[in-house]
């Protein structure tokens, strides 16, 4: 079970379903199951469930047209969206314990292709994905976001939900930079922190023409190595650093931004956050032997 402050995800969707031998391959990737077999899917949410996660996510990533075609995502992609929605909340209402749904918003172009990105048809794809889901989830995980107009994108789909929106980024690792670390855009991650406050002011902007908090931004910043496996034609990402990221994504409280020592260090991040309220903490994550530096920012400028 997770500790104090620690809230434990599901594993990768797709790698589970090929480990059950359901129906997987490109370029369907792990909609092929929804599609053909969904019940496959719901039995995926419910190892995850019996392994002890406490967010199970929609199996909704590849449910965009790079994945299974312009034809079928016009004619099904609500259809199917709304599906892994309703797979995942019936696998968390039938779990023992408390477990929350995140529905899945993926890269709308390719994951870790920033260069193929759309700005002026990514609200058209992303508004299928969320009108489909959000009868069924309480928040929303941008997943392996490879840019900043990736991550303002899903932002601007959700906003006025109701629903906190958590966000991961991925980092380039093919050419590294350890003294300047980039998102796969090239965009230099001291960026990523300015958007993220930018993001977290353009929040509290649209909360402040509401009588409650209803929408509620949640942001984790980590950056590292990670292995790259091409498994049935897919480049994939797994390693300590993506597990690391996940983890710290969900130690932010509601409008708070957490970020490791790593990113903390990067050039030019200290001095961007230096107006910020910071709290520098301690923090016990799961398959990490030892404790990592996480720093807090407080949700308004000091």
């Amino acid at each position: 079970m997770s500790g104090p402050g620690v809230t434990l995800l599901d594993g990768g969707m797709g790698r589970q379903l090929a480990r059950m031998g359901a129906p997987f391959r490109q370029p369907e990737w792990s909609a092929l199951a929804l599609i053909e077999a969904p019940e496959t899917v719901r039995a995926a949410h419910a190892a995850f469930i019996a392994a002890g996660a406490e967010v199970i996510t929609t199996n909704s990533y590849a449910v965009v047209p790079f994945h299974i075609g312009e034809d079928r995502f016009s004619a099904q992609g609500l259809a199917l969206a709304d599906l892994s929605g309703r797979l995942a909340r019936r696998a968390a209402a039938s779990a023992a314990t408390p477990v929350r749904v995140a529905g899945s918003l993926p890269p709308l172009f390719g994951s870790y292709r920033p260069d193929l990105f759309e700005p002026a048809r990514a609200p058209e794809i992303a508004g299928v994905l969320v009108e489909g889901l959000a009868p069924h989830v309480d928040l929303w995980l941008a997943e392996t976001q490879s840019s900043i107009r990736e991550v303002a994108a899903a932002a601007a789909a959700v906003a006025g939900h109701g629903k906190p929106l958590w966000i991961s980024c991925t980092i380039e690792d093919e050419r590294p930079d350890p003294g300047a670390p980039r998102l796969r855009s090239g965009e230099p991650v001291e960026d990523a922190v300015r958007a993220a406050l930018e993001m977290r002011e353009a929040v509290d902007q649209l909360n402040r023409d509401r009588p409650q908090r209803d929408f509620i931004l949640k942001i984790g910043v980590h950056r590292g190595a990670s292995i790259a496996v091409t498994l049935n034609e897919r480049l994939d990402y797994f390693g300590q650093s993506v597990n690391i990221a996940a983890r710290v994504q969900n130690l932010a409280d509601g409008d708070e931004i957490c970020m490791t020592e790593e990113v903390y260090g990067a050039p030019d991040v200290a001095g961007i956050v230096a107006p910020y309220e910071l709290t520098k903490i301690q923090a016990e994550l799961k398959g990490v032997s030892k404790p990592m530096s996480i720093y807090r920012l407080a949700r308004t400028a000091s």
